[in-house]
C-alpha cells in the first residue's frame, strides 16, 4: 500500500500562477476576442436575416411552432382566401375615437362600434366552425387544438400586417 501511495504522478504540481495562465490560455475565447465578437455578432445577423427571409416565404421550416402543419396552413389559406370583418375593426375603432370627440354623434359612434364588435365575433365564430369542418375532413388524425382562436386571431389583423403573410389572393378557392 506504500509503494501505490509513493509511485505519484511522475511530475511535480505546477505552480498556481502556472495553471491559471494556461487556463486562461486554452479558454474558448479567441485571442482578439473583440474581432472574433464582431465576426460572431455579423454572423448571427447573417442568419437572422436568412431565417426571416425564409420565414416571409413561407418556409414551414422557418416557422415557429404555432404556426406549423398542415392545419395551421389551412386555416391561414382560408382566412387569407375572404375578407372578414375583423381586419376593419382597428380602422374602425380609429375613426370611432375621432367621432367620439364631437358630441352630436358620439352616442351614434359608440352603437356602430358596438355593432362592428359583435360583427367581428359574429364572423369569427362562423370562420371556426367552417374551418374546423374543413379541417376534420381533409386532417382526420391531426389536432385542432386552438385551431379556432389561431384562424380568428389572424382574421382580425389587417391583412398587410399578417405574418407569416398571406400567400394566396382574396377569393381563390381553398
Amino acid at each position: 500500500m506504500s509503494e501505490e501511495m509513493s509511485t505519484g504522478k511522475g511530475r511535480p504540481t505546477p505552480k498556481r500562477s502556472d495553471a491559471e495562465a494556461k487556463r486562461k490560455k486554452s479558454s474558448i475565447a479567441p485571442a482578439n476576442s473583440k474581432e472574433a465578437r464582431k465576426a460572431a455578432r455579423d454572423q448571427s445577423k447573417i442568419e437572422r436575416m436568412a431565417q426571416r427571409a425564409a420565414y416571409l416565404r413561407g418556409d414551414e421550416r422557418a416557422m415557429p411552432p404555432r404556426d406549423k402543419g398542415p392545419v395551421r396552413k389551412l386555416a391561414r389559406d382560408m382566412v387569407d382566401s375572404r375578407r372578414s370583418v375583423g381586419e376593419y375593426f382597428l380602422p374602425v375603432v380609429l375613426i370611432v375615437l375621432a367621432l367620439s370627440s364631437f358630441r352630436v354623434i358620439q352616442v351614434y359612434a359608440s352603437l356602430f362600434l358596438y355593432a362592428v364588435l359583435l360583427g367581428v365575433i359574429v364572423d369569427g365564430a362562423l370562420l371556426a366552425r367552417r374551418i374546423k369542418k374543413v379541417a376534420r375532413e381533409r386532417f382526420p388524425d391531426e389536432s385542432l387544438k386552438g385551431i379556432a382562436l389561431y384562424a380568428w386571431l389572424r382574421s382580425t389583423q389587417l391583412r398587410r400586417l399578417r405574418t407569416p403573410p398571406a400567400m394566396i389572393t382574396r377569393g381563390t378557392k381553398v
